[in-house]
């Protein structure tokens, strides 16, 4: 018995786990920085659904719009401690016919107490001292116990035109940078997925009902930033890898791929390290103490943190290889390529065709000699 007959070659576990394909081979190759996932195929998939989660939002924001806090649309807000004998129902029932069609809540006070909360529009805000002396009556407690707010029809014009302008600047500013560090393509695709998760989240808030308030501009603008981060990473990586001396014989598909597959434990961990925060914010903070500011907030962090990540990967990365497929350098090259390949595909058809002809004739009974092959002369 020889050594070779002793000696047998094992394949290591994790080897043998990335050669089978399976879920648990894809986890640990992402977790060893050795991700090998083919992103092309989930793209379509990926565009598919973003495209109807977008035609959904935009459908909801034409038909139910938002529900804007009384910052943007001016208003009052009555809020005042209540027993569990106190409904929404009574309470409707002791408002002036301004405030009909006031949005009333139950909410967790900052004590754990309950709070009637009642929000109406600019005509109950002359009626605001009878409203509050009404609410007094029906929860037993002083009328100065009854927190009033009151924002004007003209401050709720002036809040919403800055909320507006910030978003224009911030559009503005990003698009000039990223075709500045980067390339103008990239930069579109970038802007392309802040837009997505944009509407998407405006799509969940006005599907549910949640009031968007000064504190959702804020986190929308933070949300952002981190969609931002993780496009620019992959972006990043895409330029570095172009430079190589390997990435240059890459197309564009294969070399975008590529790099997410890189950058892609980098962009799971920043994900999971800033949900789970915000998630314990919501949580805590928003449901279990019932700040409404604060769940707000967390609320919008969270939603468009999941999205950003989503849309760096499915968004940006295949709108990046579709504006490069485009540039007429790169049709040309198509086109070269496929001449190339049709002339093989007509060569080895030929040459398919010649060799079956030729041991037809060799193996057919009646069948001539060959062209070209002469019979020899007899001596």
């Amino acid at each position: 018995m020889t050594a070779s007959d002793d000696e047998t070659t094992e394949t290591p576990v994790d080897d043998q786990l990335v050669s089978s394909g399976g879920f648990v081979a894809t986890v640990r190759s992402i977790f060893a920085g050795r991700a090998a996932i083919d992103f092309r195929p989930k793209w379509r998939v990926a565009l598919t659904i973003s495209a109807v989660l977008l035609i959904g939002s935009v459908i909801l924001l034409s038909t139910r719009w938002l529900n804007l806090s009384i910052d943007f649309e001016g208003g009052g807000v009555w809020e005042v401690p209540v027993s569990d004998e106190v409904s929404v129902a009574d309470a409707r029932d002791v408002l002036p016919s301004s405030a009909a069609e006031a949005r009333i809540q139950v909410v967790r006070g900052a004590d754990s107490g309950r709070l009637l909360r009642v929000q109406a529009g600019t005509d109950a805000v002359d009626d605001s001292t009878l409203i509050a002396e009404n609410l007094a009556e029906l929860a037993g407690v002083d009328p100065d116990e009854v927190a009033i707010s009151t924002i004007g029809p003209t401050w709720g014009e002036q809040i919403t035109r800055q909320a507006l302008a910030a978003l224009a600047w911030f559009f503005l500013a990003v698009a000039i940078y990223l075709a500045w560090r980067l390339e103008w393509r990239m930069a579109i695709g970038a802007l392309a997925a802040v837009v997505h998760d944009l509407l998407i989240t405006a799509g969940v808030y006005s599907l549910f009902g949640f009031e968007v308030s000064p504190a959702t501009v804020i986190a929308l603008l933070t949300i952002l930033g981190y969609s931002l981060y993780d496009t620019v990473v992959v972006f990043d990586k895409v330029l570095e890898n172009q430079q190589g001396p390997v990435g240059a014989k890459l197309e564009d598909a294969d070399l975008i791929n590529q790099s997410m597959n890189q950058v892609l434990m980098r962009s799971i961990n920043t994900t999971i390290t800033t949900v789970l925060p915000v998630l314990s914010m919501l949580l805590i903070g928003g449901v279990l103490l019932g700040g409404t500011s604060i769940r707000g907030f967390a609320l919008a962090l969270f939603i468009g943190l999941i999205l950003g990540t989503y849309s760096s990967i499915f968004v940006a990365a295949p709108i990046l290889v579709w504006l490069r497929a485009i540039r007429p350098e790169a049709r040309r090259a198509a086109e070269i390529e496929a001449r190339r390949q049709a002339r093989s595909g007509d060569t080895d058809e030929r040459s398919a065709r010649f060799i079956e002809d030729r041991d037809a004739t060799l193996v057919s009974p009646g069948g001539s000699a060959p062209r070209g092959r002469k019979k020899g002369r007899r001596g």
